[in-house]
């Protein structure tokens, strides 16, 4: 697991679904992707494509799927997120 995951990709994407997304109960979303935190702000959440990424102190997370596929296809949303965000 370990360098699975860039910690920069996450929290920019977060950040940016955060500032930029429409509000869904949940949380706020954009291109398909929902970014949420639990109450105390420590864990933060992407959740698409069947995929619920937690991330959360010292930089652990944890992802939740059934299919690698969908893994890989939430991998790539959050890699668009972030390019869009670097235009």
């Amino acid at each position: 697991m370990k360098n699975e995951l860039s910690t920069t990709l996450v929290l920019k994407v977060y950040e940016h679904i955060s500032q930029n997304g429409q509000q869904y109960d949940l949380g706020k979303q954009l291109d398909g992707v929902t970014a949420f935190s639990d109450p105390d702000g420590y864990t933060i959440y992407l959740k698409g494509s069947g995929v619920l990424l937690r991330f959360g102190f010292h930089n652990t997370y944890h992802f939740e799927y059934d299919k690698e596929s969908q893994k890989q296809d939430f991998m790539k949303k959050l890699s668009q997120i972030a390019d869009a965000i670097d235009d």
